[in-house]
């Protein structure tokens, strides 16, 4: 999988890629992350990529030309699955939207800065739009990094145990059940029992029950459509 992320600072990306999974998953070849530094193809000595917004009104927005040149001169070299445009009002990603991002094989990742991007952008170049929450960021690039992060991980061969990343929350629209490790007894609270027999039929039937419970108490929401789906 390649992904290109389009920003404004890509300083602010250097530390997701450059340590544990993530860095592993690029040094493997499993994954490739290459940040583009917007202002490269911004306007004039100052390499200018925001102008006032039409209308008047605070913030300043991010021009259609150096976002269109970029992403043009990515396309003259590959064929891209989405160009994903990170806004706040966008779809929120959840572990679905990461599964089938997975699957693709090139994503180009446009950060959003300032008062946002021309809408004509919008229009024109972008194939999806995700937002990560009901809240603003001061830029996208935060938000790339959350979704590359969900979508390399899922990847084959990223996690050391292939069958991890489909034990996590949110797979089967579930949260995930408890976890313990040793000691079996720490201040008077124990491992349930259940978990030190050895017989692995019962502990996943256990663990089943214990993400349906925590589902329900938890994440009402994701219970109910659950509920929903399944009747």
């Amino acid at each position: 999988m390649r992904i290109d992320i389009i920003t404004a600072l890509p300083s602010l990306l250097q530390g997701p890629f450059s340590d544990s999974i993530l860095k592993r998953a690029i040094d493997n070849g499993l994954a490739e992350v290459n940040l583009h530094d917007l202002r490269a193809y911004g306007s004039g000595k100052h390499r200018q990529i925001d102008d006032y917004q039409f209308g008047g009104g605070a913030g300043m927005v991010m021009m259609i030309e150096p976002i269109e040149t970029l992403i043009n001169e990515l396309k003259d070299q590959r064929t891209y699955d989405e160009v994903i445009y990170m806004t706040p009002d966008g779809e929120v990603f959840n572990q679905s939207m990461a599964n089938s991002l997975s699957l693709k094989g090139n994503l180009i990742i446009l950060c959003g800065h300032y008062k946002g991007i021309d809408e004509r952008v919008r229009e024109l170049l972008i194939t999806k739009e995700v937002s990560i929450g009901d809240y603003v960021l001061s830029g996208g690039e935060l938000a790339a990094a959350v979704v590359s992060d969900a979508i390399i991980r899922l990847i084959p061969g990223v996690l050391n145990n292939e069958t991890s990343a489909l034990s996590d929350s949110f797979q089967d629209d579930l949260l995930a059940p408890p976890v313990y490790t040793r000691p079996a007894e720490y201040k008077g609270l124990k491992v349930p029992e259940i978990l030190l027999g050895g017989n692995f039929g019962a502990i996943d039937k256990w663990r089943h029950e214990q993400a349906e419970k925590r589902t329900e108490e938890r994440r009402p929401d994701i219970w109910n459509k659950k509920q929903k789906t399944e009747d």
